[in-house]
């Protein structure tokens, strides 16, 4: 008999394996640790009860107290939840696939932020997966760099994920405003940005969409990760042969005859916006390998890291052009492409990190 050749492990696979594997573990991690929070609630009423020098009856009466407690938040957990659950305040932030709002739950007065997605928008942009990528990585990822989900339900038309609100907006709203930081702040903000996708990458996960979108502010201004695979995130612009058909020659005034870059930084100031809410998106952030037919590894991440540490300091993203395309032939031939504007001048260590 000849041999017999493996099947090709896909990326899509290696991912799929990824999330399940993370969520059995994640659901007995949870089931033990609530199991172990029982207990040691249960030893301090003891100790407590204890203390105070009750009588049997008195501590009899205390347990049975506790123990209904205990039960109330079990059916809590089990319960249900839709949107009239909660009040929507107002629109925070609109996407490719929906919108985000604030709301308030009505039983509890806290403030989240809730993502709402179209599912019919979704299931035609071959999104589902993506979606669930980012119910997993968000309900197991308890973890100061990543924004925490509470909630998620779905009705006939929508999906719902109910997450913190970050007062503080994101890393885009911040660029538009200021065109540029200074070294300080660009560090402070690489800095936690690189700690939030170390943690991601220790998770297994790869983010495939870090971009200023994407970086959200607390209300101490300390980044957090969030859109792992949604809304203004992973849309065509991953499904790459939107930009792969475009030839990856260079016509030879690419390079002598950039636009100015007052000019780019103006048309990119212009149209940013525009390009969040779009299904098609920017190519600016992506990897070169990304557009590759054999794969990408974590190190696509890094990459998105870099761009976004040259627009913190020159005020547009080293590879922008005036269409997506243009952008895309200038990712895979970063070699030639890759300059620093003289007349926006930075530090040799800045250079040295991009």
């Amino acid at each position: 008999m000849g041999d017999v050749s493996q099947p090709e492990i896909t990326q899509f696979m290696r991912d799929k394996a990824n999330r399940s594997r993370i969520a059995i573990e994640s659901y007995y991690a949870n089931s033990v640790r609530q199991c172990v929070e029982r207990e040691n609630r249960a030893k301090k009423l003891e100790e407590e009860i204890t203390a105070k020098g009750l009588s049997e009856k008195e501590k009899e009466e205390s347990r049975q107290d506790q123990h209904a407690k205990e039960t109330d938040f079990l059916r809590l957990k089990r319960t249900r939840l839709t949107v009239t659950d909660f009040e929507s305040l107002k629109v925070i932030g609109r996407g490719a696939f929906g919108e985000v709002r604030l709301v308030q739950k009505h039983d509890t007065g806290h403030i989240y932020a809730m993502k709402i997605l179209r599912k019919a928008e979704m299931l035609e942009k071959e999104q589902t997966a993506h979606v669930r990528a980012e119910r997993d990585i968000l309900s197991e990822a308890d973890c100061e760099w990543v924004v925490k989900m509470y909630y998620s339900f779905q009705d006939l038309i929508n999906l719902y994920l109910v997450m913190e609100f970050l007062p503080g907006g994101d890393m885009m709203t911040l660029l538009i405003k200021k065109d540029t930081l200074s070294e300080e702040a660009t560090q402070f903000y690489i800095a936690e940005a690189a700690l939030a996708i170390q943690f991601i990458h220790n998770l297994d996960f790869i983010h495939r969409d870090i971009k200023p979108d994407n970086l959200l502010l607390d209300a101490r201004g300390h980044i957090k990760l969030s859109d792992f695979g949604l809304c203004t995130g992973l849309k065509k612009v991953h499904r790459t042969e939107h930009y792969r058909n475009w030839p990856s020659q260079l016509p030879p005034d690419f390079v002598s005859k950039p636009f100015e870059s007052k000019r780019k930084a103006e048309t990119w100031k212009k149209y940013r916006r525009a390009f969040a809410y779009s299904t098609v998106g920017t190519p600016d952030y992506i990897a070169p390998e990304v557009f590759q037919p054999n794969g990408y590894t974590k190190s696509c991440d890094w990459w998105s890291l870099g761009v976004i540490m040259y627009e913190m300091l020159i005020g547009y993203p080293p590879f922008c052009s005036e269409t997506p395309q243009e952008t895309y032939r200038k990712v895979v031939n970063w070699q030639q492409t890759l300059i620093f504007p003289p007349e926006q001048p930075i530090s040799v260590d800045a250079k040295a990190v991009i």
